[in-house]
């Protein structure tokens, strides 16, 4: 962020959320206009929830996402991994280039026909959201016979 702004709390993260949906949207334009992903079903559906999804674990706000917040993401998905196997997903994703998944990286992935671990988890996630209710409230009432 330029120095010469002079935000605080919640002004100056909501400017760099902003300035961070923006550089989303611009990589989501590219995948719009490549030929490659010209036949993707809903691919412009695809890459909004792409965005939010990404962008609700781009935890640094530096627009990628880091070896802390893959493993938040993946204790909030249900599936908290150690760090190997994390290092392995984010190696997988980038090739091996870098140590944190940028927005590109990630929606290759997402798109592509490799089958990478964060895509599966991701996948599974959304078809976990998508049927499944969960009771609201407190829990019922457990007496010791019903225990296992």
């Amino acid at each position: 962020m330029p120095s010469n702004v002079n935000l605080q709390g919640g002004k100056a993260f909501g400017a760099l959320k902003t300035q961070q949906q923006e550089k989303l949207e611009e990589v989501n334009r590219e995948f719009l206009q490549d030929q490659k992903f010209a036949d993707e079903e809903d691919l412009a559906e695809k890459l909004e929830s792409f965005k939010s999804k990404y962008m609700e674990f781009d935890l640094n706000d530096q627009g990628e996402i880091d070896m802390m917040a893959l493993k938040r993401m993946m204790e909030k998905l249900g599936v908290p991994k150690t760090h190997l196997e994390m290092k392995k997903m984010i190696s997988e994703v980038t090739g091996g280039i870098s140590d944190t998944i940028c927005y590109r990286d990630f929606v290759k992935m997402m798109l592509g026909k490799r089958s990478a671990v964060l895509k599966l988890v991701m996948m599974f996630e959304d078809k976990a959201n998508g049927s499944s209710i969960k009771p609201t409230g407190p829990p019922p009432k457990r007496d010791i016979a019903s225990l296992p």
